[in-house]
């Protein structure tokens, strides 16, 4: 930045006067003609020195205070650049119920996706819900070393948002089925009304014959709980699905390159055929 130039004025005696007689006409004669043009000229005969004493002009950054916007922009270590490709954290969540004979926590579990040859993606594997059963060890104690994991699906967290008060459901899972272990590992998770119309029952049975576990859990759930259990399932299932990714695909920036790269899932191609 340039400061402003500042220059003393000279005194009184330092100011140079140029005296009359120092400027002497020179006439020259005037002769009419049809293509002379008359002159007059005047000749310098001294030139006295004029002297002006000036400063230098400095050159200067500006410093900023650290707290302004400008001094965080201008320091590289306030804002790293971020990598590329960086994924957001991950984020784990549940809930919980809490009962004398038994706990019960749901948890979330993404669907997975594969890549495709265009370089899009395609969910290869829906998500679910984890149901995880503890037994009660002890007043407000459990042993989640003993926990028995049911996973439910989205068909199955449909059966069970839509569940009246009075009905009841049986969901039977067999992790080994179609293989040579089928009928080793057995889990049942039956849910049936309880007597005094307060809510249902869930009970879980799993019998491991790898592991040699035969386990009964069960844990009342009230109204108002399977009604927060419904809630979740409702929001969950459209991301369990993945549907929440082809959302963010075709904003309207990105419409035309989703299009393009996926032709046959265009909305006119049902048309053009």
């Amino acid at each position: 930045m340039l400061q402003p130039h500042s220059c003393s004025a000279p005194t009184h005696s330092s100011i140079a006067t140029i005296p009359n007689h120092t400027l002497t006409p020179n006439f020259i004669p005037l002769r009419r003609s049809s293509s002379s043009i008359s002159t007059l000229s005047f000749t310098l005969q001294s030139t006295p020195s004029l002297s002006v004493r000036c400063l230098q002009p400095q050159l200067y950054e500006p410093k900023p205070f650290p707290s302004s916007p400008l001094a965080q922009r201008s320091t590289p270590q306030a804002s790293p650049p971020a990598a590329v490709g960086a994924l957001p954290p991950k984020v784990y969540v549940g809930h919980s119920l809490y009962k004398g004979k038994a706990a019960l926590t749901v948890t979330p579990k993404p669907p997975e996706f594969a890549p495709l040859e265009s370089g899009a993606f395609k969910v290869s594997k829906e998500g679910s819900v984890l149901l995880q059963f503890a037994p009660a060890v002890g007043t407000r104690q459990y042993d989640w070393n003993r926990k028995q994991v049911f996973s439910l699906s989205v068909t199955e967290m449909g059966t069970l948002i839509s569940l009246g008060s009075r009905e009841s459901f049986e969901f039977f899972h067999d992790p080994f089925q179609g293989r040579s272990d089928e009928g080793k590992i057995r889990k049942v998770l039956k849910v049936e009304p309880l007597t005094d119309g307060s809510g249902h029952l869930f009970n879980l049975n799993v019998q491991n014959k790898l592991e040699n576990i035969d386990e009964k859990i069960f844990i009342p759930v009230t109204k108002a709980e399977l009604a927060v259990l419904s809630s979740l399932f409702n929001f969950i299932v459209p991301y369990l699905l993945g549907w929440h990714n082809f959302a963010n695909a075709i904003k309207p920036d990105n419409s035309n390159r989703v299009n393009n790269a996926n032709p046959k899932y265009g909305g006119d191609y049902e048309w053009n055929r």
